[in-house]
Formats: structure tokens, C-alpha cells, sequence
């Protein structure tokens, strides 16, 4: 009755059920694995949010597939603003999520059973999104080595005549690293000669834990590219659901996709007017919220640097931007285990690397947006139960 695509394991694993029994039984749980920041206590101030939803044009319908010109503006004075680059609000084309946006992506570039390049570790959505677009996922991997790279000649060995695109997740999510400016170049030659398309996701470049900004795939024009984006991350405010594709690379290309992407979006007509009219409040709310979560996103770290140092077993690796941290932790078990091991005898709830697609065993996950008392509780926590 029931497509393949949707053929999924339903189940909950051992952690989920862990994590459900610990929960009923009332037990107190710390949890380091907050990607939401309404519920770390983070919020953009709310009389101006709310206020800019109550906006009388919304009670006109004016359906355009790539989102009202003043939002799209928006979205173009945003990079004008934090990144200092000019984009053209008509090569921006608005959805109400980064996963909408990797659908119509996805649809445009693939035919069932085409290939995308995709990084490991990363992201463990791309694996739904692509089962929902009968899209092939193949992994090219991420290296360790006082930082991250990018593995070429493994990206290189994976392309094959049904591969379309590579994803970028810049800054990666959860390493941290951005991707550099000589491994832009290998990409954009490495696509050039495979005929492929960049689609890049930077939901996290605005939170360079330096403060310096980092150029954006947005103005990419040696490959056509697909940058997305949204206030999910940049504003703190997942609940409204404004995001965006924009388009650049050889004016040809962009000009053939942004036409294949509008009769797309035009399909569905998903983005609601209330939030493309207070699109420019919404987006101007980063300019108060991005500041303090860069200071706990710091305040974190540092805190978790120094419990660390007391701990030789356990190190972090190097990241650069995010909302993450990565631990290499001692390899006696498997990385569930030992996560069940610290919500059972810490309290604290980590996201095991696996989850992630970290190639072995030995690392955890922990967020750096969780509020810093409790931050610092869980960390101290894990460690008594790594280091015992």
C-alpha cells in the first residue's frame, strides 16, 4: 500500500527509547543536544515579531512563485548588509525551509535515481529529503587533520554520468568548518568538468565563532550554484519558516534554472503572505539576536575547553563556526552505548556521532546554544562518567 520511499525504519532506536523512559519516569535529563533557541531561552524580541505579522496586506492574495518582490529584497539587503556583496532579488527565490529548498533543488536537477555528492560527516536529513525526491545519496568525506578538508580524491572517485550536483554544507554541520577559499576553486573545476551543480547550505555562516565573516557561495560564478538559506538560524526564529534559494553561476544556466525553479514553486505556492510581508523585521532581528548568541556560542566553548583540560582522554576537535562541538571521547564501546551509558548514569543527554555519519566510533556531539548553567552541569556530568 505504502511507497518505497517512504520504506523507513519506524521504530525508535535504544537512544530515542532511553531518552522516552528517562523522561516518564521523571527524571531530571541535561540536554546538550538543543538545536531550537526558543527553548534555550534566546528569543528576538516578541512585540516586534508579533507586530510585524499583523500586517493588513495579508488579507490580499497576490500569489507570485518566487516570493513578493519586498521580501525578496529583503533577503538581497541581508547579503548586502553581513556579507557585502550585491544579489539580485530576481535570482532569489523564497520557501518556507532549507529542506523545501533542497527538494525543489533536487527535483530540478534529478531524475529518479540520479546521484548527489554529499559530505561525511554531516547532516542527517539529507538521507529523508533524498528518499522523498528518489534521489541517491553518495558520500564523499570529510578528513581530520588540525581541521577539516575536504577529501578530493575520494570526491573525485565518487562522481559518476549519474551524478548532478555536490552538496556544500559551509559551515559544515556539526565539524564546524567552513570551506576554503582554495577548495572552492577544486570545486567549481572539479563541477565544471562533470557538468555538476554546488548546492550550498549556509544556515550557520553568519556564527564564525572569530566574528569574521566569511564569503558566501551566493555570488559563486564559476559553477552554477544553489545557496540556501533562512531565518531559522540567521534570525533564531525556526517557527516562521522563511528561507531561500539563490541563484548564480554562468548568467545562461541561472537564467534556465531560476525559469525551471519558478513553474516548481509556482506548483505550490507554499510561502504565506503574513511572513514574506515581515520578512524585513524578521531579517533585521539578527542584528540584536546574533550578537548574544555569539556570546554564549564563545562562553560555552570556553567552559567546555577548560572542564576538558582537567580530562586528557576526551579532546575537541577544532571548529570554526556553528552551533556545535565535536568530542573524541575513548573508543570502549559503541558511540549509542555510550550515550545511553551518560543519560542513565550522568543524566545528560549528547547526540552519538554516529548520528552524524562519523565514519567510526568515538565521538559525541554536544550544542553550544544550551543555556551556560546548564551547559556547564552536563559537561561536568559527561565527563565523570567518560572519565570513569
Amino acid at each position: 500500500m505504502f511507497s518505497r520511499r517512504t520504506n523507513w525504519q519506524l521504530r525508535p532506536n535504544a537512544l530515542t527509547r532511553a531518552i522516552e523512559e528517562a523522561r516518564a519516569s521523571g527524571q531530571k535529563i541535561i540536554d546538550l543536544t538543543i538545536a531550537n533557541p526558543t527553548e534555550a531561552g534566546i528569543r528576538p524580541d516578541p512585540e516586534t515579531v508579533l507586530a510585524a505579522l499583523a500586517n493588513p496586506k495579508a488579507m490580499h492574495y497576490d500569489p507570485q512563485p518566487r516570493g513578493l518582490l519586498e521580501a525578496r529584497q529583503a533577503v538581497s539587503r541581508y547579503y548586502r548588509e553581513s556579507h557585502q556583496v550585491e544579489i539580485d532579488p530576481e535570482r532569489v527565490l523564497l520557501t518556507t525551509s532549507t529542506s523545501e529548498a533542497y527538494s525543489y533543488v533536487f527535483r530540478l536537477l534529478c531524475n529518479p535515481g540520479d546521484e548527489i555528492l554529499v559530505p561525511k560527516p554531516s547532516y542527517p536529513l539529507f538521507e529523508f529529503l533524498a528518499d522523498l525526491s528518489d534521489v541517491k545519496l553518495i558520500p564523499y568525506p570529510l578528513l581530520y587533520d588540525h581541521g577539516w578538508q575536504i577529501d578530493f580524491d575520494s570526491l573525485k572517485k565518487a562522481a559518476t554520468t549519474q551524478t548532478r550536483a555536490v552538496i556544500l554544507v559551509h559551515p559544515n554541520n556539526p565539524t564546524g568548518s567552513y570551506v576554503s577559499a582554495q577548495e572552492t576553486a577544486q570545486l567549481n573545476a572539479f563541477c565544471r568538468n562533470h557538468s555538476l551543480a554546488l548546492i550550498a547550505d549556509e544556515v550557520f555562516l553568519d556564527y564564525a565563532h572569530d566574528r569574521k565573516p566569511r564569503r558566501s557561495f551566493a555570488t559563486n560564478q564559476e559553477a552554477l550554484t544553489f545557496t540556501l538559506s533562512g531565518i531559522s538560524k540567521i534570525s533564531a526564529l525556526p517557527q516562521m519558516k522563511l528561507a531561500w534559494v539563490a541563484i548564480s553561476g554562468p548568467p545562461q544556466m541561472v537564467e534556465d534554472a531560476g525559469a525551471r525553479l519558478e513553474i516548481i514553486a509556482d506548483t505550490y505556492l507554499s510561502i504565506n503572505a503574513p511572513i514574506q510581508l515581515a520578512a524585513p523585521v524578521l531579517l533585521d532581528q539578527r542584528k540584536t539576536i546574533q550578537p548574544i548568541l555569539l556570546d554564549r556560542l564563545r562562553m560555552n566553548l570556553a567552559e567546555l575547553d577548560a572542564r576538558l583540560a582537567s580530562h586528557p582522554s576526551c579532546t575537541r576537535l577544532q571548529v570554526d563556526g556553528g552551533w556545535y562541538a565535536v568530542l573524541r571521547v575513548p573508543m570502549i564501546e559503541t558511540d549509542e552505548d555510550l550515550a545511553i551509558r551518560l543519560l542513565k548514569m550522568g543524566s545528560v543527554s549528547v547526540h552519538p556521532g554516529h548520528f552524524y555519519d562519523f565514519p567510526n566510533d568515538g565521538y559525541l556531539v554536544l550544542s553550544l546554544i544550551t543555556e551556560p548553567t546548564e551547559f556547564r552541569e552536563g559537561v561536568t556530568g559527561l565527563l565523570q562518567v567518560v572519565g570513569a
